[in-house]
């Protein structure tokens, strides 16, 4: 019995990772293959039954995983994102909140013919979205920042009022029974909004300036962050029953606010814990799944759903974008994406057991009714978004650019390179003689410290995804690949070897893993880049064809030639490393550096060169 315990919760853990692998290849949201991960495992073969797994730990387990989710994102909720959105993202978690539970509810009730009392819950329990599932779609579609904030900071701030919603309903469908249920229904709403607000603003504060004041060892700030999110969640529900989701998610807003305090590194790991349990709890929930629920639900239901997608939440989007700075466009863009996710699907199971339990009619049909509108959902916008983004004209570009760091001679002519091939390049340099010398060849420039605070708010990164560190200063190049590399990810990004690195013994130099990539071989420093530049040598470009191959460009060239970057058919970028040699063919093209006849770059000595 032990051991089908350990194989369960195991074998859960590799299909939220298999999932999520999949998932990031074919670029669709993972909760798609989860969803059927899970319902594989559950009502198809019989091999996962969660209630029997975790018995009356099941519910207690998935609260705490959805309040560590909703942290980790309202963590990177800044307030100076949506400067000119606030009233939109307002609206659309109040207004278009109740448009949505009033239009859905209806059509429950009258199309489905289901008790008003469920018909209501169910049209609050499907106002959330969710960062579960907001959050991939967006990094797949990936649509302009407008629409990205908008998108994300509803999700995030939808899901404890979404849930709040639910809970009023809630009671007042077991009050309407003995009591006077609206005074319950209000009371209950009054005490969640006060105490969940109140206690997560008040942790906030104790966790930032513990933080602030390095009051912890480093390697406890994640550790302390995590169980204080689970004990702020645990305290605020056992006071006020429901409130633990709202305290949480301020708490997190509210941290990632504060001015001077760093929370880089608890954000990474939080992220890396909500992947995790977000593979998890939809694979676990999806298991419980009876199918034999929807058999009874009919066409009717997807009627509702209909209703749902192409009229309550366009009107809700609509209604609440008056007097935005949102264009037609992309108001509806974010009436086309709303999906469902992991607190609709939880919040419904709860209250199914709870209104099954108090006798009420139709509570079976909640979690059905649920299920298929996160289905519903999913698929059809995970199947449709980046294609209604592309004829909007709102996706963001390709995210092929490249961000370098300096603006010296070396740095200037490789920029100057990729820009002639329609590579989109942004450089950055503390120094303004070189930001004015690289403006005059036409370059786009950052003037600042690329690490700096100020660069967080305005360099502007659309279209970029790698960083080249080419300052020629070890550790201006390295503070730069530390800052990035969560970014752009360690694969996309590189540094230029500094001239005295190359002679530095191992006990001096930087590890690697707080470096990026090396640039274009074991030998090659920006010192003898730069000599090389100043003794005749060219920069040049060069497309590839089947008469005249890569291996016809080297040796035609010989030990003239250094590679430095590819360019392939669909205008991606692949950079020449010290441990990398990209394998270009025909219709490629070849950026190299390309020195003078009769040189060879084993002459030239390497010295140290000004950036």
């Amino acid at each position: 019995m032990e051991s089908h315990i350990l194989i369960t919760l195991a074998g859960i853990g590799i299909l939220g990772v298999i999932c999520q692998l999949v998932a990031n290849w074919v670029k669709l949201p993972a909760i798609l293959f989860l969803l059927l991960a899970g319902i594989i495992a559950g009502p198809f073969t019989q091999q996962l039954d969660p209630d029997i797994l975790f018995g009356e730990l099941l519910f207690p387990l998935v609260a705490l995983a959805i309040a560590v989710i909703l942290f980790e994102g309202a963590l990177t909720l800044k307030l100076q994102e949506i400067k000119n959105l606030r009233s939109m993202v307002r609206n659309l978690i109040t207004t278009g909140a109740l448009i949505t539970l009033i239009i859905t509810a209806a059509a429950t009730y009258y199309i489905a013919r289901v008790d008003w009392h469920i018909a209501l819950l169910f049209g609050a329990v499907v106002t959330v979205t969710g960062p579960t599932v907001i959050i991939p779609m967006l990094r797949t579609v990936k649509p302009n920042a407008n629409i990205s904030n908008v998108l994300r900071w509803e999700g995030i701030v939808i899901d404890p009022l979404g849930a709040l919603f639910a809970v009023i309903v809630f009671n007042f469908i077991i009050a309407s029974e003995t009591t006077d249920a609206y005074t319950t229904a209000f009371t209950t709403f009054g005490s969640i909004l006060l105490f969940g607000t109140l206690l997560g603003f008040a942790f906030a504060l104790i966790l930032g300036k513990t933080l602030r004041k390095h009051m912890v060892p480093e390697y406890l700030r994640n550790v302390l962050t995590l169980t204080l999110v689970m004990g702020v969640y645990a305290i605020s529900d056992y006071f006020q029953h429901e409130s633990g989701l709202l305290a949480v998610t301020v708490m997190g807003i509210v941290l990632a606010n504060m001015n001077n305090t760093d929370i880089e590194d608890i954000l990474e790991f939080k992220e890396s814990l909500s992947v995790l349990l977000r593979s998890g709890l939809f694979i676990i929930l999806a298991a419980r799944v009876d199918f034999n629920d929807f058999l009874t639900l009919g066409w009717q239901a997807l009627l509702v759903l209909a209703i749902m997608m192409f009229i309550a939440r366009p009107l809700g989007v609509f209604v609440s974008g008056i007097g935005s700075d949102l264009s037609i466009r992309e108001k509806l863009m974010i009436a086309w994406i709303g999906p469902r996710g992991i607190v609709a699907a939880a919040v419904a199971s709860i209250f199914a057991i709870r209104l099954h339990e108090a006798g009420v009619p139709g509570a079976e049909l909640l979690v059905p009714l649920t299920f298929m509108v996160i289905i519903g959902t999913v698929v059809f916008q995970s199947a449709t978004s980046r294609t209604v983004a592309s004829l909007l004209g709102v996706r963001e570009p390709d995210t092929n650019g490249a961000l370098i760091i300096g603006c010296g001679n070396v740095a200037r002519n490789i920029g100057k390179a990729l820009h002639d091939q329609k590579i989109k390049v942004t450089l950055v340099d503390t120094r303004w003689d070189h930001i004015r010398l690289a403006r005059m060849e036409g370059l786009s420039t950052f003037y600042g410290n690329p690490v700096s605070e100020h660069a967080e708010l305005h360099l502007d990164l659309t279209g970029i995804g790698l960083m080249l560190g080419m300052s020629g200063r070890i550790n201006a190049d390295t503070l730069a690949s530390i800052k990035y590399t969560p970014e752009f990810g360690a694969n996309n990004v590189y540094e230029l070897l500094s001239t005295s690195e190359s002679t530095l013994p191992d006990i001096h130099k930087t590890s690697i893993r707080n470096r990026g990539r090396q640039l274009f071989g074991a030998k090659i420093t920006y010192g003898a880049i730069a000599n090389w530049l100043r003794n005749g040598a060219e920069i040049k470009s060069t497309k590839l064809k089947e008469e005249f191959s890569f291996s016809d460009y080297l040796e035609k060239h010989a030990k003239r030639v250094i590679p430095l970057f590819t360019i392939d058919p669909k205008s991606k970028l692949h950079c020449f490393t010290d441990t990398d040699t990209p394998a270009p063919e025909s219709d490629w093209i070849i950026i190299s550096l390309l020195l003078p006849e009769g040189m060879e770059y084993q002459e030239i000595p390497e010295e140290n060169a000004p950036p």
